[in-house]
């Protein structure tokens, strides 16, 4: 195989070559993300308004867009010690199966028990929690992942966590939700009857599947109303973009180890935490003019926030009870099949990649589930690991780009987010082998439905 000798299977960091700082991808930015807006008011959102919800040195950091580098506490850096530097693997076995001359790496995230990057932000926001004096902290979770995690890293330090898991999710992945409870989260299926907002989603929509949007509104609802506990996010926000970069930090610093660069980087998008921190110090340099990537977002044809979203100020959430957001949006009414795409079913996406990606800095692509699951079987023969279906959107388009390299002869270095494994999936490949899956596309009626929704801003 080509650069068997040269190139290992798995690049590993030593520890003393593991981030010691974040990196906010804001600060190189020309065109900054539009701020954050107070719903009644549509004035940005202050610090103060903000600590009510969030805890104070997260606030800080969502709204920071100046400086480039933020230090890691110590305590984080020695909790990422247990599971990190992740590995970033040349995918040899599929370069061959493919018979295409493109070099395919990626990086694997999956390699710790919540089984995905979320880990990353969740030990930041509970440490700051915990700092801060907290009780605890309640969240949303769609497919669990970021719900495992942030009770994971409650459970390391000892925090009371609140999850609502959206209610498609909570029953097609059980035993995520009992991972959950094992790590003493309380989990609760969204939206519910424990909350006024849910009560109300579930008056207005009876028997929904739910969605990430419901979710943040009871999580929210619940953060405000108790004494001692804030909220926290596992994705969208800058915040979390900011913790993540960790993926990509480690990621180029593995790259530069063996003088390699990239051509193309691609991940899957949901609300965007994953592809924010695998891009982050890639699209640095291309921000400051030292480097061109190509950038691909993949995103599920079930949910298009980019492909097909509106670029507007919208609410993050379907009760309407948080602040406003620019983003490519499909409306935060709009609340998509329960299908397995899981943690890629946000309505919105990042302020921070709306905005690279309107001024064309990135590219976005939407795939029908099937065809991603057929990448999933296929680069789980191929290259022993399992996938999550979030993942395996990124796995569909780098196959893809790798067979253009085919057609064409170019010998593309293709790297991809493996963002968690599929173990909790299980439901959904079921589906897939028994030949019962099926793809849904929301017409433009669908799609004009959440589009009349959006604030008039």
């Amino acid at each position: 195989m080509k650069e068997a000798k040269k190139i290992p299977y798995k690049i590993y960091l030593e520890e003393s070559e593991m981030p010691k700082e974040w990196y906010n991808v804001r600060a190189d930015m020309k065109n900054k993300p539009a701020p954050l807006l107070n719903p009644g008011t549509l004035e940005p959102m202050t610090f103060e308004e903000l600590r009510g919800v969030f805890c104070d040195e997260l606030v800080r950091q969502e709204l920071d867009d100046t400086t480039p580098y933020f230090d890691i506490p110590q305590e984080i850096q020695d909790f990422y010690k247990m599971y990190r530097p992740s590995p970033l693997v040349r995918a040899y076995c599929l370069e061959e199966a493919l018979q295409t001359p493109a070099k395919i790496y990626y990086k694997f995230e999956g390699n710790n028990t919540s089984g995905s990057h979320k880990l990353n932000s969740a030990i930041a926001q509970a440490y700051y929690a915990k700092k801060q004096g907290l009780k605890g902290v309640t969240t949303e979770t769609g497919a669990g992942q970021w719900g495992t995690a942030l009770s994971m890293a409650c459970a390391y330090l000892g925090l009371d966590c609140q999850v609502y898991m959206v209610k498609c999710s909570y029953e097609q992945k059980p035993f995520r939700r009992e991972v959950m409870r094992t790590y003493g989260a309380n989990v609760t299926p969204s939206p519910s009857e424990t909350t006024n907002v849910g009560r109300k989603i579930l008056s207005e929509h009876p028997g929904t599947s739910g969605s990430l949007g419901c979710a943040i509104s009871e999580a929210v609802e619940a953060a405000v109303s108790q004494d001692g506990y804030r909220y926290v996010l596992g994705s969208v926000l800058s915040q979390v973009l900011l913790h993540q970069s960790v993926i990509g930090l480690e990621t180029k610093a593995a790259l530069d180890k063996y003088g390699i660069t990239p051509d193309v980087i691609i991940g899957c998008a949901g609300g965007g935490s994953n592809l924010g921190g695998l891009i982050s110090p890639f699209m640095g340099e291309k921000l400051r003019g030292e480097k061109d990537y190509q950038i691909i977002a993949v995103e599920p044809a079930s949910c298009p926030s980019l492909t097909r979203g509106r670029y507007a100020y919208d609410f993050c959430d379907t009760g309407m009870v948080c602040p406003l957001a620019k983003m490519y949006t499909l409306g935060s009414g709009f609340i998509p099949s329960p299908n397995h795409a899981g943690g890629l079913r946000y309505h919105g996406m990042s302020s921070v990649l709306s905005q690279l990606y309107d001024d064309k800095l990135m590219e976005a692509i939407s795939i029908e589930q099937t065809a991603v699951f057929e990448a999933a079987a296929k680069f789980a023969r191929i290259e022993g690991i399992l996938p999550a279906p979030e993942s395996s959107h990124a796995i569909k388009a780098a196959m893809d780009e790798a067979m253009k390299c085919k057609e064409t002869g170019e010998e593309k270095t293709i790297v991809f987010g493996l963002t968690g494994t599929g173990y909790f999936d299980m439901m959904a490949y079921e589906k897939f082998n028994n030949g019962e899956m099926t793809d849904y596309i929301p017409s433009d009626d669908d799609l004009a439905k959440g589009f009349a929704g959006l604030p008039q801003v």
